[in-house]
């Protein structure tokens, strides 16, 4: 039997016996768990350390890399983020890492930074997809769409290029701050919605 007694829980067996103060509660909870979003997801970047799947640096340092890139070409701080997390979903999504990544960034970047976080895998075969026997063009079904040359721009300006042992590049805790500023209120979203009506 479920314990619908216990303080600072709802006691409702379904959403249609839910009250005012069941998402009262919830809500409290939401928000103090969404305040340690930064942290779950620095701690699952830093899970692509020291993987490298045959690549010439890890997969951490290819994020960082292309983060480093981005940000010294002047980039805003929420692509600079994007470009941090663009990979981040390489551990659990082998078969769809920009769909994680995308998911994750998009309550807080812009429409097209979004657009650029979910595409980049396509446009990024450009360089190499022949070499698998696939089509190295895939990224043309999508020629035409208004973001289609800033991705194109975002994978060779930063993320082809985001391979380099000897590059200067910036450790984790450069971009934390940035990171921590960006994933601290959605802008986009039901969320971002509901958070601007409190």
């Amino acid at each position: 039997m479920a314990d619908t007694e216990t303080p600072g829980r709802a006691g409702f067996r379904n959403f249609n016996e839910s009250t005012q103060e069941d998402w009262s509660i919830i809500a409290r909870h939401f928000r103090a768990f969404a305040g340690g979003l930064a942290d779950r997801v620095l701690a699952h970047l830093k899970l692509l350390d020291g993987d490298y799947g045959g690549f010439p640096i890890d997969r951490l340092q290819h994020s960082l890399q292309t983060a480093t890139r981005a940000h010294r070409d002047g980039r805003g701080e929420t692509y600079v983020v994007m470009a941090l997390l663009h990979d981040i979903g390489d551990t659990l999504g082998a078969y769809n890492h920009p769909d994680i990544a995308a998911a994750i960034v998009r309550p807080f970047v812009t429409e097209e930074e979004h657009w650029i976080c979910a595409r980049h895998g396509e446009f990024q075969g450009y360089y190499y997809f022949h070499f698998l026997g696939a089509d190295r063009n895939a990224r043309e079904a999508y020629r035409g769409n208004p973001y289609f040359e800033a991705c194109e721009e975002f994978c060779q300006k930063y993320d082809q290029a985001a391979f380099d042992p000897d590059y200067n590049t910036e450790p984790l805790g450069f971009f934390e701050p940035m990171l921590r500023r960006v994933l601290s209120r959605p802008v986009n979203g039901m969320m971002a919605r509901a958070i601007a009506e409190e």
